[in-house]
């Protein structure tokens, strides 16, 4: 363990004392197992589609360490820096998904991608932490009593960014988005009127999409009739949970990986239910859900609501990403290419993961030595 002195003034004594460390130590494990399954889930990808075995295996090793550095990176910076950092992430994102529309390739009908060399970069991903806070910052001046529209205006943001999205197509991460922007609103304060409203202009929009994109309605269509149409990797990912069973076939024993395109990104929760078992997936479930209630647990105490915003808006995307990814591989809910968080491969979703578990854990810092001095009975979290 790394040892500082309470009476240590330096930027990483201060850090230290500070950080919710537990909340670290659960993104390192969640880091870990993301290498560990990449070493057991891609090299059969890999030769599929004759690469080298370890390609994608050096990859995500580089995107794991990238984004763990990131995550300690970002942790240190103060809240003034966390915000800066989104309003001016933020529009430069967007700009990134107009650019990706109008120059990027279109890879299964979508037009997500901008290819840098060796590396292919997707805006959208990091979009939804800047967004995020961005939405945060506008909510807390109106709560602050600030003399400005401010719902209205991150209405409008919000309008903006999920017509990009759906432009791209992006269906699942409209979806996504939204149901943190209306979580927002309603910790802001937002009238349960309005709430019911948002939530009827969701089901029209899920109409919409529906009516119009025809992948949507496929995927669908599949979900609620499996009859209807090719539910191969749903019903594969499915067998895998059944093979596994409850300690699972041994580590690279698995098939499923043989046969599914996406069994290292989407699908690689089949893998761990195949390869090692029920238990190991309640386990990584754990994992997930230790994250999420530990970053709730700072919501208790937040007096600033600009950190209560964020945090909570930052949150509740990583578990709804997570809850997604879990539903699709149990088929619960419809197919729907969205990354486990810190597990499956893809550079551009780990480091915007990375980006938002660093705001979280920057903007939770508290110094508890000095809250347990001041408030023995800890009533009350001092700033």
């Amino acid at each position: 363990m790394i040892a500082f002195s309470r009476n240590d003034n330096s930027l990483l004594s201060r850090w230290w004392w500070t950080v919710d460390r537990w909340m670290l130590v659960l993104i390192a494990a969640l880091t870990i197992a993301g290498l560990w399954l990449a070493l057991t889930a891609s090299p059969a990808v890999a030769d599929r589609l004759g690469l080298n075995p370890y390609h994608f295996v050096q990859k995500q090793t580089l995107f794991l360490g990238l984004g763990f550095i990131t995550v300690l990176s970002i942790s240190i910076l103060p809240v003034s820096s966390v915000r800066r950092m989104a309003l001016i992430g933020f529009p430069v994102s967007l700009a990134l998904i107009v650019l990706a529309l109008i120059v990027g390739p279109e890879i299964k009908g979508a037009t997500r991608w901008l290819p840098l060399g060796i590396f292919t970069l997707q805006p959208s991903e990091f979009m939804k932490p800047f967004f995020i806070v961005t939405i945060a910052w506008l909510l807390s001046a109106d709560m602050h009593g600030e003399d400005i529209p401010a719902k209205s205006i991150a209405t409008v943001v919000f309008l903006v960014s999920a017509g990009l999205l759906m432009l791209q197509p992006d269906f699942g991460q409209t979806v996504l988005l939204s149901g943190v922007w209306i979580a927002q609103m309603a910790l802001a304060g937002l009238p349960m009127m309005w709430l019911v409203f948002a939530g009827f202009i969701g089901v029209i929009g899920l109409g919409v999409g529906y009516a119009l994109l025809p992948h949507v309605a496929n995927r669908i269509d599949r979900f609620i009739n499996p009859a209807s149409g090719d539910t191969f990797q749903a019903d594969k990912a499915m067998e895998a949970f059944s093979s596994g069973g409850l300690l699972g076939r041994g580590p690279g024993e698995g098939i499923v990986k043989m046969k599914l395109p996406d069994a290292h990104t989407d699908y690689i929760f089949a893998v761990v239910g195949e390869e090692f078992g029920a238990i190991a997936c309640v386990m990584l479930l754990c994992l997930f859900a230790g994250l999420v209630m530990r970053g709730l647990a700072h919501l208790l105490q937040e007096e600033d609501p600009f950190r209560l915003l964020a945090v909570g808006g930052l949150i509740m995307q990583f578990g709804l990403q997570a809850f997604i990814n879990i539903g699709v591989n149990l088929a619960v809910l419809p197919s729907k290419g969205m990354t486990l968080p810190f597990v499956s491969y893809g550079g551009s979703s780990m480091l915007a993961l990375a980006i938002g578990m660093g705001m979280v854990l920057a903007l939770t810092r508290r110094n508890r030595f000095i809250e347990r001095r001041v408030d023995p009975l800890g009533w009350r979290a001092a700033e």
